[in-house]
């Protein structure tokens, strides 16, 4: 009975290598932007006469970044992903805005601001009155009303058709700690992004006139509701939220956020002797401190540029860039993610259990070794051992 099943044994041990590949550790993964900007803790490489950076900084994330060439001048943790609030409406804007003229009318029906989270900041978007493109704009970076974006993201087809195109921006600059769950930056699980990558967005964001002129806009009259008695439409007065909009010289703008659960959050930029800076900071200690922070940063950019060496780079859209992000990318909370370059120690025994113990009908090659030796003690126990591993893999 054992004859036949054993005398195909050599032809069934012959196809596979008799020894299994030796271990080799995967490559060292790419941080975007440079490897420098996977490092944990500050980046900065002075050069004589460059001025120290600023000593209390409690941000748990920050950049700094020549808007024009792209260079880092310096950075902490700028990989590190936590909850973005309201900055990520500047991918809101980058993927939305290009799309619809300012002029256009659009009157809202009430399906369009429902669902929107509790205590969110509104602009007060009123149902089934009319609204132009570049009112609506206007609510979006001044009152950081997420009314006005609902709105714009039902122009746009829906919510979560938002939600997908503003993924798919992302990845399109290569900003890969960013997770979009909501459209308005509005606190949801797993709704991640990065300093690095807010800074990518700003920088994008600026180059479309429109988004610089909202973003720069400190107030403006918005439109009110019709009045019952006069029939007369009304309008009222709102204001950037930006705490340093008119306050530090040369500020262009871009976005601040805040919520209980994400902490603070502000992307700056601004423009002193020809020369645009862009700074991230995020989750600092309290809430003011992300504007003291970001000025304060500003404030040494410019006087570091040109007497520091770059620590890495934005890159730019298109640009090739490995396909893994590494760095300080964690969780939502801001944990620090494995080491981006697994050593033979840490690796080998995983290999080694998907080479020669993995499910299914498969034996693989540390299996194939056992069956050789099998045979060679004889043909019952190489029948024994193929029931038994058969029976285990499923």
């Amino acid at each position: 009975m054992l004859a036949a099943p054993v005398a195909a044994l050599p032809l069934l041990i012959a196809a596979p290598a008799a020894v299994a590949a030796p271990f080799e550790p995967p490559p060292p993964q790419a941080v975007v932007g440079g490897e420098r900007l996977g490092l944990p803790g500050v980046q900065v490489s002075p050069l004589a006469g460059a001025p120290a950076l600023p000593g209390d900084l409690t941000g748990q994330s920050w950049i700094v970044a020549d808007a024009a060439s792209g260079e880092v001048l310096a950075a902490s943790n700028p990989h590190l992903r936590l909850a973005p609030a309201s900055t990520l409406k500047i991918l809101f804007a980058d993927t939305v805005l290009p799309k619809f003229d300012r002029d256009t009318v659009h009157k809202v029906a009430p399906e369009e601001i429902q669902g929107i989270g509790a205590g969110s900041s509104l602009v007060g978007i009123k149902e089934d009155l009319d609204y132009k493109v570049e009112d609506l704009w206007r609510g979006v970076f001044l009152s950081s009303g997420n009314d006005a974006v609902h709105v714009l993201a039902h122009m746009n087809g829906g919510v979560q058709r938002t939600v997908v195109e503003m993924q798919a921006r992302a990845e399109a600059l290569q900003a890969r700690d960013t997770r979009v769950v909501s459209p308005d930056g509005y606190d949801s699980d797993g709704q991640v992004s990065s300093a690095y990558d807010l800074t990518l967005f700003a920088r994008a964001g600026l180059r479309n006139p429109d988004f610089r002129t909202y973003c720069a806009t400190r107030d403006a009259m918005f439109p009110g509701a019709v009045d019952k008695n006069t029939g007369q439409r009304g309008s009222f007065g709102i204001a950037n939220t930006d705490r340093l909009l008119g306050k530090y010289p040369g500020l262009i703008g871009v976005k601040n956020g805040f919520t209980t659960n994400a902490g603070s959050t502000f992307v700056g930029a601004a423009e002193r002797g020809g020369r645009t800076l862009l700074v991230t900071v995020m989750h600092p200690s309290s809430y003011q401190k992300v504007y003291d922070e970001t000025a304060a940063l500003l404030d040494w950019g410019f006087a570091a540029a040109g007497k520091v060496t770059p620590v890495g780079k934005l890159v730019e859209e298109g640009e090739t860039v490995a396909p893994t992000p590494t760095g300080q990318a964690g969780g939502a909370a801001g944990a620090p993610a494995p080491p981006p370059h697994p050593t033979p120690s840490a690796s080998a025994e995983p290999a080694a259990r998907a080479d020669g113990d993995g499910g299914g009908d498969g034996i693989g090659p540390v299996g194939w070794a056992a069956v050789g030796l099998a045979v060679a003690a004889g043909g019952a126990g190489v029948l024994l051992l193929i029931g038994r591993r058969r029976a285990a893999g499923g």
